[in-house]
């Protein structure tokens, strides 16, 4: 196995990633982002394929896993990176973490014209755990197109990476979504949930292609997206609570959505 040693934090690749690691607006400028441990890593190669870059920790290469994840970038070609765990510990946002990691590119997908199949679309939705719980239960319930508003924290973030725990390599993420055009636009449905909607989800025929429209943690959808959606929808549940949070909330659609799919192809 050939991999080069780095013991000096001013090595130029050393640098990089302390600036991703550190810096949202470093990951944004370069478009460029951090894959953290060995579930994140294995979901890459199998889903996208070789890093740009792969850094991986004295004590981690010990672990078979990690071996054979290093020895699969080296296959490809790809540059990797032995780091002392003192300085890998400066990268990593993982508490007690496997000292791995991969660099790779933001893949950027092409805004669509127009919604044509099943798609999430985002409004400001701001934490990345949400953002990532979202973006999981998407892909899990075999959505594959997710549009984020300006206003949505980076979906390419570490954080929320993390928190959709591979999601994103199998869904195409739009981000800097133009929101009220592509709902004018749209030859679907397109459904809002609100938490003042009279309609409730389990009434609506959600067997159909239809894209969900999520909003803020605090504010909901916006009024003016609001006013261009199809219908308005709201789960019904008892308690004190007035709502649920977004994520939660995006969970019950989709997964209600696949439950009416799939008992009209019964």
């Amino acid at each position: 196995m050939t991999i080069k040693p780095v013991s000096s934090r001013d090595n130029p690749h050393y640098k990089l990633l302390r600036q991703l690691a550190e810096s949202a607006q470093a990951r944004k400028k370069n478009r460029q982002t951090l894959l953290d441990g060995i579930h994140l890593c294995q979901a890459w190669l199998q889903h996208r394929g070789a890093p740009t870059l792969c850094a991986v920790g004295e004590s981690a290469l010990r672990l078979p896993e990690v071996a054979a994840i290093v020895a699969d970038c080296e296959a490809h070609q790809t540059s990797c990176l032995l780091l002392p765990d003192s300085l890998f510990a400066s990268l990593s946002q993982v508490d007690n973490g496997v000292a791995l990691l991969f660099l790779i590119d933001m893949p950027q997908t092409a805004a669509t014209a127009k919604l044509t199949q099943n798609a999430v679309l985002l409004d400001q939705v701001q934490d990345p755990g949400n953002l990532g719980s979202i973006l999981r239960s998407a892909a899990a319930a075999g959505i594959t197109q997710v549009f984020c508003s300006s206003g949505t924290v980076l979906a390419w973030s570490p954080k929320v990476l993390r928190a959709g725990m591979g999601a994103h390599f199998v869904l195409d993420i739009v981000e800097n979504a133009d929101l009220p055009t592509l709902i004018a636009g749209s030859s679907l449905p397109v459904l809002a949930t609100s938490s003042h909607a009279q309609s409730s989800i389990y009434a609506a025929d959600l067997s159909q292609p239809l894209a969900w429209l999520f909003g803020h943690e605090g504010q909901g959808v916006s009024e003016d997206l609001l006013a261009l959606a199809s219908l308005r929808v709201a789960i019904p549940h008892l308690g004190q609570i007035e709502s649920l949070n977004v994520s939660a909330c995006a969970a019950v659609c989709l997964f209600e959505q696949m439950r009416q799919r799939l008992a009209s192809q019964a």
